[in-house]
């Protein structure tokens, strides 16, 4: 005769009971609330940076934000190449970061110069074993780093750089690591996009107000018209070889239209 199974051991455990039908289960719930999480960081994270008042203000915050926000990040930093040719860092958390990316610019190798030119994520998981860059390895490993992890920031057409995380341990950052990177990459390439064209309006408002004034002060001293106003400042600029609005700034200044010294 076989022995009978207790219904009980049929039954799920208590603490982790079945869910119902068309209930979502336990872990896609906390997959669902950790999203939703996520979410919120980053809606916070879009309207910080766009309240930033100047770009370098909004790149000093991407950096203290990303070393927060991604998982293993300890430091922080953008690289960025102005004419294809020159890199720099414009922000970083600390000094470390730029000691470490000089090294990458000596060396012309790293994992912050290969996402800046191949667009693409770039993941070292262990300075002490890594083969892809050996002249800069030692030295970043010399400089107290285990492992880096680099996006690339793109925004319509335009190529803004990388964003490059630090750790001083190995194998610090995870696939969760890129999976977040890559959403805050994506707010970082807006909110410098954003930064830069607001930067760039107001220079267009400073200039052209500058220009104004300029053509004010020879339409009052020698009876022009704004036209002729605005060609005898283009003349002047042509003449000295030197951008209309140095020699509408000399004129505001100096009351002069003179070469530059």
């Amino acid at each position: 005769m076989q022995s009978s199974i207790p219904s009980s051991a049929l039954s799920p455990p208590s603490s982790a009971p079945s869910p119902r039908h068309g209930e979502p289960s336990l872990s896609f719930r906390g997959k669902a609330a950790e999203v939703d999480t996520l979410a919120v960081r980053f809606s916070r994270l879009a309207r910080s940076l766009q309240a930033e008042r100047t770009v370098d203000d909004t790149l000093r915050a991407i950096v203290r934000a990303a070393a927060e926000t991604v998982p293993g990040a300890r430091h922080a930093g953008i690289t960025e190449i102005e004419g294809r040719r020159r890199v720099w860092t414009p922000a970083a958390t600390d000094d470390l970061v730029h000691r470490v990316d000089q090294a990458q610019y000596a060396t012309g190798q790293g994992p912050c110069l290969t996402s800046l030119h191949e667009e693409r994520t770039v993941r070292l998981p262990d300075m002490t074993v890594e083969d892809r860059w050996p002249d800069f390895t030692p030295r970043a490993s010399a400089l107290g780093v285990g492992s880096m992890l680099s996006f690339h920031l793109y925004l319509a057409r335009d190529n803004l750089g990388s964003l490059n995380l630090y750790a001083p341990e190995p194998h610090a950052f995870t696939d969760e690591s890129e999976r977040v990177g890559l959403l805050f990459a994506a707010h970082a390439a807006v909110a410098m996009g954003g930064a830069r064209k607001v930067a760039q309006l107001s220079r267009a408002l400073d200039v052209r107000d500058l220009i104004g004034q300029a053509k004010g002060i020879l339409m009052e001293r020698h009876r022009l018209t704004g036209d002729e106003a605005f060609e005898l400042l283009v003349t002047a600029s042509q003449r000295f070889n030197v951008k209309l609005v140095e020699v509408a700034h000399r004129l505001v200044e100096t009351g002069e239209i003179t070469a530059p010294r």
